[in-house]
């Protein structure tokens, strides 16, 4: 099996990067366009990169990435882009928390992986405009392969014509594959980002899939490719629609305690999350996605 998705690696590692320089044009093109609103007067946001690197327990090399940021922008507060490809053994916290799900049976005697994807969360300047998270990724085991992710909404003051405008595109990108593909990964989505110590979801939804092998790794490659295709499309209108709205102080009260609860989420319950950090990726990296202020009561 190593041998036969070693080239299924290498395009998927090389299509992450792909999607995360289209990202990274599109919104450096966004912060030119901003010559309007309270921050016109600031130099447009370029992404600054860094590399990272993963070690294994051994202090050998075991891949890494880079991470593109954006800090105080015209229209972005704080937007992080990762990409990484990363290999390995899983160390037994991970490996126990793998055959917990039961995903690859097998683990305990061969803990080797690999693992690629992309991942990014924007906060944003103006609270009429949504924060948005996006991931998708790849992961290998020489006792199986799935790929992950999705995009959801998170808004602060939220918007219906935004929500539906955001899940129409969802949906019209899963109906390219299966009819089934966006009530169900939008009720995955719904019940995975929720926030149960708060008893409420952390924004409007979107889609998340996991686990997903149908046995054909084109079909499944085809179909993630296609979720990172739909980001822009379904998040670049809200943008233009929303960024010049005027906002008032409880307006931002309102925004940053949003990302208040958003920073709970992503620490105590993201499954991305905890996986960088046990498996020994950079905690900068995996903690990029968090916002640069947020407020509690």
């Amino acid at each position: 099996m190593t041998e036969h998705f070693d080239e299924h690696k290498t395009r998927a590692a090389a299509w992450f990067r792909a999607l995360r320089d289209e990202i990274v044009a599109a919104f450096e093109a966004l912060e030119d366009a901003q010559t309007t609103g309270p921050f016109r007067d600031v130099p447009a946001g370029r992404f600054e990169v860094t590399e990272t690197r993963r070690q294994s327990e051994d202090g050998s090399d075991a891949g890494g990435g880079h991470k593109s940021i954006l800090r105080g922008g015209r229209v972005f507060e704080k937007m992080g882009v990762a990409v990484s490809t990363v290999y390995g053994k899983l160390n037994p916290r991970a490996r126990a928390a793998m055959a917990a799900r039961k995903d690859f049976p097998g683990m305990e005697d061969d803990p080797r992986f690999w693992a690629s994807g992309i991942s990014l969360v924007a906060h944003m300047q103006n609270p009429h405009t949504p924060a948005v998270h996006l991931n998708t990724r790849m992961f290998w085991t020489p006792h199986g392969w799935w790929f992950g992710g999705g995009t959801d909404l998170n808004p602060c003051l939220p918007y219906d014509e935004d929500t539906a405008a955001f899940h129409g595109v969802l949906k019209e990108r899963c109906d390219r594959h299966d009819p089934d593909h966006y009530p169900r990964f939008k009720a995955w989505a719904d019940e995975y980002f929720y926030v149960p110590h708060r008893g409420r979801a952390r924004g409007v939804g979107g889609i998340f899939f996991d686990d997903l092998n149908t046995g054909d790794w084109e079909v499944d490659f085809a179909f993630t490719q296609d979720v990172g295709r739909a980001f822009l499309p379904a998040f670049l209108p809200l943008v233009e629609r929303r960024r010049d709205t005027p906002w008032t102080d409880a307006d931002r009260a309102a925004q940053l305690a949003h990302r208040g609860l958003y920073a709970e989420y992503n620490l105590l319950y993201d499954r991305g999350t905890r996986f960088g950090l046990e498996t020994g990726h950079d905690p900068e990296a995996v903690l990029m996605t968090m916002p640069p202020l947020a407020s509690w009561p």
